[in-house]
């Protein structure tokens, strides 16, 4: 099922929302840079890392349209299966490392309500580092057709920000954008007692398009 809030034409990318405090002024000084390097050499020189910093925060901002994949439970990130782990509990715990270079938006894993937004303070160690259980982070519920389902937003030692898009009561759509972290990051999600994982550690997902369970 398509995104349905906000859709730029199929195939079309469009800016993050959440975005803007860190665009704004980096495209605004591009911008002032390239005009006055026309009159002075100095501003020239200026002109060159700012177009570039400005060019680079537009792909990091990138908020791509896609054909969302029929399954289940589906990647809510786009990035790197860090690790698979059973829980205590009977969960299995898929997390995703996502590097500076992948889309930043995160989408709802399944269809439901949001039962539970949560930001609990923490630390910003690298989000591949075991210790970043302890980061800043966004914990996510959704009451579904599979029952509670929790998914965390965690910041990495860049990114210090979660924005999340959607509060509690809020019923979503499989795919949906749910929110944003800024940079590089970690999101996990808990499958339920039963459901079988599909993915593999060092497999790349895409958010709303890899299916992180099996049939």
């Amino acid at each position: 099922m398509p995104d349905s809030q906000n859709s730029a034409p199929r195939g079309g990318v469009r800016l993050a929302r959440g975005a803007s405090p860190w665009l704004l002024p980096t495209v605004a000084t591009a911008a002032l840079s390239i005009a006055r390097a026309r009159r002075s050499g100095r501003w020239a020189a200026v002109a060159v890392p700012t177009t570039a910093l400005a060019a680079g925060m537009l792909w990091f901002f990138r908020d791509p349209e896609r054909e969302i994949t029929q399954g289940r439970v589906i990647s809510p990130a786009d990035g790197v299966v860090q690790s698979i782990m059973p829980w205590k509990d009977g969960r299995t715990r898929v997390a995703i490392f996502m590097s500076p270079l992948n889309v930043h938006v995160n989408r709802a894993p399944l269809s439901g309500t949001v039962t539970s937004v949560e930001h609990i303070p923490g630390g910003f160690v690298p989000a591949f580092n075991k210790e970043s259980e302890n980061n800043e982070r966004v914990v996510w519920h959704f009451d579904t057709e599979l029952g509670d389902i929790e998914m965390v937003q965690i910041a990495g030692a860049v990114a210090r920000r979660i924005v999340p898009y959607v509060p509690q009561g809020t019923k979503v759509e499989q795919g949906e954008r749910i929110g944003l972290i800024r940079f590089g990051s970690r999101v996990d999600i808990y499958l339920p007692e039963g459901v079988e994982v599909a993915v593999e550690v060092g497999q790349a997902t895409t958010a709303g398009v890899t299916r992180i369970d099996r049939s």
